[in-house]
């Protein structure tokens, strides 16, 4: 069996008036991601790892945030076409793990709701998807509340 591996990173800029959307769940806080799409740091870094195993590219090229067709675009639905490449290309996820780095909120509560709202767009067993929360220990722009960011590894099978 062929295997690959892809790693994902993706920082987004917290700002007022803006939801504050990870996995595909809201989260309830006062500050928000910026972005051309719903800015969802934990998709977009988990889209970049999947395209990143095949050597096919980063999301800015599949969706540039210079087209308006992409301009709050819910991350969700640019997930699932990304799935549909790499099942196209012949693979499918064998597990996904993340770490969100977020300073505020704690994001425990809302871990299990993201990891369900995946695996239901991804058409995969939630326990395929691990996902956890670190703080930045008050360091650098993440650990001053400016951001967050996430870290993603994508393990594919060739089917």
């Amino acid at each position: 069996m062929n295997i690959r591996i892809g790693n994902g990173y993706d920082i987004h800029q917290l700002v007022s008036g803006r939801p504050l959307i990870l996995g595909g769940v809201e989260i309830p806080h006062h500050l928000g991601l910026l972005g051309h799409s719903d800015a969802d740091v934990l998709t977009h870094s988990i889209m970049d790892a999947m395209l990143g195993a095949l050597s096919l590219g980063d999301i800015g090229h599949y969706f540039p945030p210079s087209d308006p067709q992409w301009a709050g675009a819910n991350s969700l639905l640019l997930l699932e076409q990304v799935n549909e490449l790499i099942v196209s290309q012949g693979w499918q996820i064998g597990n996904i793990d993340t770490v969100i780095v977020a300073e505020r909120p704690k994001l425990k509560p809302y871990l299990k709701a993201m990891g369900d709202r995946l695996a239901q767009t991804l058409k995969i067993n939630s326990n395929q998807i691990g996902i956890k929360a670190t703080t930045n220990e008050k360091l650098g722009p993440v650990g001053n509340e400016e951001g967050i960011c996430v870290y993603g590894v994508v393990l594919l099978l060739q089917t």
